[in-house]
């Protein structure tokens, strides 16, 4: 059995099993609980009432933050001709073509935590699927990192963009920040990944479509919250 250490003994000891917190309680105690000695990633996890083996019940996309992530991110374009050059302008820090590809399959290169494609850069991109695709590095159209609109998709990016995927059984993961945030900050990214959840709802979904929603910090417990959001 894992010891756990002395610290997250006592940030479990201020959660209060089987409560569901307000989403300001919970906030609150996110910050609370923290055991990390860096200052630790707050994330989001829903559980949805959703039949993955439907094809339209597999969620997947991205939204831009209105407070960000607090993270910075580092953007490869892949690209040609004028779309690299907006890809430049745009910000971002690699840009690139076959060239670039090259790189990653020979030397193992991944000093980068998004990549974006125009379209037509795909075909090429395809034969490194089975290094990206594990890493969640692949460029999806879904998301938005397959697009001709270069200089938004970087712009979103080094804004606050997460993305997000259901799981095989239904569950969504995402990240609405750093445990420095102030609360307010935190509450706004919070209320903003919920909503975009909700705004996705498929249409074939029956009953009650969140099931539950729990945030933490990194290394700390889980907090569950109460479903105000869809209301």
């Amino acid at each position: 059995m894992k010891k756990r250490s002395k610290k997250y003994t006592e940030a479990v000891s201020k959660v209060e099993k089987g409560k569901v917190y307000s989403k300001e309680e919970a906030v609150k105690l996110v910050k609370e609980t923290s055991t990390s000695s860096f200052d630790g990633t707050v994330e989001i996890a829903m559980r949805l009432n959703l039949d993955t083996k439907k094809a339209d019940q597999q969620l997947r996309g991205a939204i831009v933050l209105p407070k960000g992530t607090g993270k910075s991110q580092r953007v490869l374009v892949v690209a040609r001709g004028p779309k690299a050059q907006e890809a430049r302008d745009a910000g971002a820090d690699y840009v690139g073509d076959a060239d670039i590809l090259e790189k990653i399959e020979k030397e193992n290169w991944f000093e980068f935590d998004t990549m974006i494609a125009t379209p037509d850069m795909m075909p090429l991109l395809g034969k490194l699927g089975r290094v990206l695709g594990p890493k969640g590095l692949m460029p999806n159209p879904k998301t938005g990192t397959v697009t001709m609109d270069i200089a938004k998709a970087v712009e979103e990016v080094k804004a606050g963009r997460v993305e997000y995927r259901t799981d095989t059984f239904g569950n969504i993961h995402g990240v609405i920040g750093k445990v420095s945030f102030s609360a307010e900050d935190l509450l706004a990214n919070l209320d903003a990944f919920v909503a975009q959840i909700i705004r996705i709802k498929p249409a074939t979904v029956k009953g009650d479509y969140i099931k539950n929603i729990a945030i933490s910090a990194t290394m700390g417990p889980g907090i569950k919250v109460e479903n105000t959001f869809d209301k």
